[in-house]
């Protein structure tokens, strides 16, 4: 099993607060991981008198507990921890989660799980503020790997566990084509109580794959779906409300300068893009035209799952030209720039040269493939992807 770096903090915060949720998409581990925490944390102390009942509310049974008299079922485990799977399913549960918290407000009496919908997100900040203490669950990420694993298969598989430990190439495309299938025809309307054209979303993501990394023009992309630009969006608020994809935003700054302010746009998981791109193995990247596009959004997905959740990620461009891939950003500081290359022996470009001059920043990255790591006379750090995630990212 793989250690998640997120288990010490839930842990941590589990002992403090009556309820933690665990958010984060399908199929990444969130049952897996609550449960080892309540074992640890319960079954594996000597003499403890706790249990944890554990509830999948996608299960007919375990929803029926709830959906008969919810408020009696929660009451009768009250000195029990309560692991509440798939919470989004029955969102009138957050309201009398406070009640029966505050019957008795002690630490650890829940564990919630969920796919991560805006409605479970506004359903916390709502009904349990000041009680509940939540998480976000990525794929398995650069800085949770094993030694076993090396990063280039990491990056071709990607991240759900299952696709990342198969064994044969031939169950891992199984698997993917099996996921992207039913988070099309099933999560996703489940998910947010939507219909839309299976087709026409599946086209969608296809084209995502193909314009990883690039500027996104919602008119231009609903033209070729034959949908509005303002529908493209509001499925784009779905694929990002269920961690599919990230719009990375741009950062303004007053420079007097002209900047583009649209939204950068990147499938999460590398091995869902490879194989929306019909890629069977990481040669066939490596010949590919994507996979320069491919290596930016493997790197912004481990910095994203990597990083501090006090700092904020950006990309910078003007219109004359200046460019960075990544901006990292604490409060009003920019902490660091990033330009990210597909390349043993990267070239730092002149737009990126630029984008640090204007933005003022210090702490400048060209992140690569390659396993190097020195400065540029300039004072630019050329580095390899594990060692900046390791030992700078923390850093920043």
């Amino acid at each position: 099993m793989i250690q998640r770096a997120l288990q010490p903090g839930i842990e941590k915060f589990l002992k403090a607060f009556p309820a933690i949720v665990v958010l984060g998409p399908r199929q990444v581990g969130k049952t897996t991981l609550v449960k080892l925490i309540a074992k640890n944390l319960f079954a594996g102390q000597a003499g403890s008198k706790r249990k944890a009942v554990y509830l999948d509310l996608e299960k007919h049974s375990d929803f029926e507990k709830l959906n008969r008299d919810a408020e009696e079922y929660l009451l009768s485990y009250i000195n029990e921890c309560v692991l509440i799977d798939e919470v989004q399913r029955m969102p009138k549960l957050f309201p009398l989660l406070r009640a029966v918290i505050d019957e008795k407000r002690k630490p650890g009496r829940f564990m919630i799980t969920g796919s991560a919908s805006p409605d479970l997100l506004k359903g916390v900040s709502e009904s349990l503020a000041g009680r509940v203490a939540y998480f976000y669950l990525h794929p398995i990420g650069l800085h949770e790997l094993p030694a076993n694993i090396p990063w280039k298969k990491h990056w071709f598989r990607g991240g759900f566990p299952q696709a990342l430990t198969l064994r044969h190439a031939q169950l891992l495309q199984g698997w993917l084509d099996s996921f992207i299938t039913t988070y099309i025809e099933k999560d996703l309307p489940q998910l947010f109580d939507i219909r839309f054209s299976p087709t026409t979303m599946r086209k969608l993501w296809s084209m995502l794959a193909h314009l990883q990394g690039s500027i996104l023009n919602a008119e231009k992309l609903g033209n070729s779906l034959d949908i509005t630009g303002v529908t493209v969006k509001r499925y784009l608020d779905y694929l990002e409300g269920a961690f599919i994809i990230n719009r990375l935003q741009p950062f303004f700054v007053n420079l007097g300068k002209r900047l583009v302010k649209a939204p950068k746009v990147y499938i999460n998981d590398s091995g869902i893009l490879h194989h929306l791109l019909r890629l069977e193995n990481e040669k066939e990247l490596m010949h590919h035209p994507g996979a320069g596009a491919s290596w930016e959004g493997y790197v912004v997905s481990q910095v994203m799952y990597a990083k501090e959740n006090r700092l904020d990620m950006y990309y910078y461009r003007t219109q004359a030209g200046a460019e960075c891939d990544l901006v990292l950003v604490r409060g009003h500081v920019v902490k660091a720039c990033v330009e990210i290359k597909l390349s043993n022996s990267p070239v730092v470009s002149k737009g990126f040269y630029q984008s640090a001059a204007d933005l003022k920043c210090k702490n400048n990255f060209v992140v690569c493939s390659a396993e190097i790591d020195y400065k540029t006379k300039e004072g630019v750090r050329i580095v390899g992807i594990t060692s900046f995630i390791k030992n700078y990212l923390p850093l920043l």
